[in-house]
């Protein structure tokens, strides 16, 4: 089994102690905070937990990072849609209906399974035993793009990335209804609601739990009782586009958690055995972690959500 790993060195110019850190070890400023609360950076000899200490030029700092654990979840010869690979990530179009990791009730045949066999052990660790290389998820139900990490220093750069809202996620859905105005922003807190703990729900402005979404939207075809439309996040929160949809009126055709169609579509629906939401992450574009070059990845709509359409079309 690898050996704790310590990082060791001095800051390059005064600065907040995680922002000075983070510049120093490559490390995130988010990774950097939790590594100082588990008290794993000392700072001139001495302790350091507290991220917003000013640190000077000159002060030698030592981060102590945990030896990664031997993986219990096991690889399984699961196909994979491959968009793009390369030495530092991987870029998979997952298909609707398969899970991202582990968890209760899905034990395997996940999308970490696959990628565990496909990879053959070159995932970034971060994310612990459960979810090696997983940056970003979708839904089980959700098809489309994810990146995925095979080195920490791509893991920190993407998860850095994602954080700043500096990634293009491009969705394509069909949602009930036909949204006027035809374009718009949602701007709405999104957080666990509090009348069921597993589903998420709009939250007041003032509130002091959930968080900041925003979600542009845009009408690319009316169909008889449904529109296609794209949605591009200015944030990713756990089921935003669905959430901010059912929010204005025009929950996703299928969604089985936060709207249901409208009397008319329940016969398409069942004719095509249609029983997810309608939701394509469609592009994702990033910055490659390694050498700075602008990505941008497309995956094609679907079949079911292609025959959706077309048995709706005007």
């Amino acid at each position: 089994m690898d050996a704790e790993r310590i990082i060791t060195g001095t800051l390059a110019a005064p600065d907040r102690l995680d922002r000075a850190l983070a510049a120093a070890t490559g490390l995130s400023r988010e990774r950097v905070k939790r590594l100082l609360a588990s008290g794993a950076v000392s700072l001139d000899g001495a302790p350091a937990r507290d991220p917003s200490a000013r640190a000077a030029a000159g002060a030698a700092y030592a981060v102590r990072l945990a030896a990664p654990q031997p993986l219990a979840t096991p690889a399984q010869d699961i196909p994979l849609d491959i968009v793009f690979e390369d030495k530092d990530l991987l870029v998979v179009n997952k298909p609707a209906g398969l899970v991202v990791h582990p968890a209760a009730g899905n034990p395997d045949g996940t999308l970490v399974n696959a990628l565990l066999h496909h990879c053959r052990g070159t995932l970034s660790g971060i994310n612990g035993t459960a979810r090696p290389g997983i940056v970003h998820r979708i839904d089980k139900d959700t098809s489309g793009l994810l990146v995925v990490a095979k080195t920490d220093r791509a893991h920190e750069n993407l998860g850095d990335q994602f954080s700043r809202h500096a990634v293009h996620r491009r969705y394509v859905a069909v949602c009930n209804g036909h949204p006027q105005p035809s374009s718009g922003t949602v701007t709405a807190r999104i957080g666990r609601s509090p009348h069921d703990r597993k589903r998420m729900a709009v939250l007041p402005a003032d509130s002091a739990r959930g968080k900041h979404a925003v979600t542009h939207y845009r009408l690319l075809q009316v169909l008889k009782d449904c529109s296609v439309i794209e949605c591009r996040l200015e944030t990713g929160r756990t089921h935003q586009v669905r959430v901010h949809l059912a929010s204005i009126g025009h929950p996703l055709v299928g969604d089985p958690v936060y709207g249901r169609a409208v009397p008319a579509l329940r016969p398409v629906l069942t004719r095509l055995g249609f029983a997810r939401q309608a939701l394509h992450a469609a592009e994702l574009g990033f910055a490659h972690p390694q050498n700075g070059r602008q990505l941008r990845f497309s995956a094609p709509l679907p079949q079911d959500m292609v025959e959706l359409i077309e048995e709706n079309a005007r």
